[in-house]
């Protein structure tokens, strides 16, 4: 079996392959600060981990239509490896949601929980990230 060829320069764009719209309007946030201002937003608790959500200020320097999201693991979660795992998870629940779900101008941040982050089924943190979103944006109480 011959092996894959990557994609010349421009080929995508030369077949009309645009990346979706929405996956440009997926941020992460990695300052300090901008967590912090998440800790004082809403928030709620599920097994797996603390969803905390925030509207951005007008005068904020990110794009209105962007959705930021961050993700921490304190050492409590557990040594490097697990706090990776952990953090590899809640990405990808939040990639396969917020996308869909997510409000723009809004900055979504998920943080691990010692010993259920990394060990629940994945299709639980999924329902649960789901359930959270419609705690916080008011569709279910």
């Amino acid at each position: 079996m011959a092996p894959l060829k990557a994609p010349k320069d421009g080929d995508t764009a030369a077949r009309g392959i645009t990346p979706s719209a929405a996956l440009s309007r997926l941020v992460t946030m990695r300052k300090r600060a901008d967590f912090q201002r998440a800790t004082r937003a809403a928030h709620v608790a599920k097994p797996g981990f603390i969803l905390q959500m925030r509207k951005r200020r007008s005068d904020e320097a990110t794009a209105p239509e962007a959705i930021r999201v961050g993700f921490t693991c304190s050492k409590k979660v557990g040594n490097a490896v697990a706090r990776n795992r952990a953090k590899r998870r809640l990405r990808e629940v939040a990639r396969l949601a917020l996308l869909d779900l997510g409000q723009p101008g809004h900055d979504y941040v998920l943080i691990g929980r010692k010993g259920a982050t990394a060990s629940l089924p994945f299709a639980q943190l999924q329902s649960d990230f789901v359930k959270a979103l419609d705690v916080l944006h008011g569709i279910k109480a």
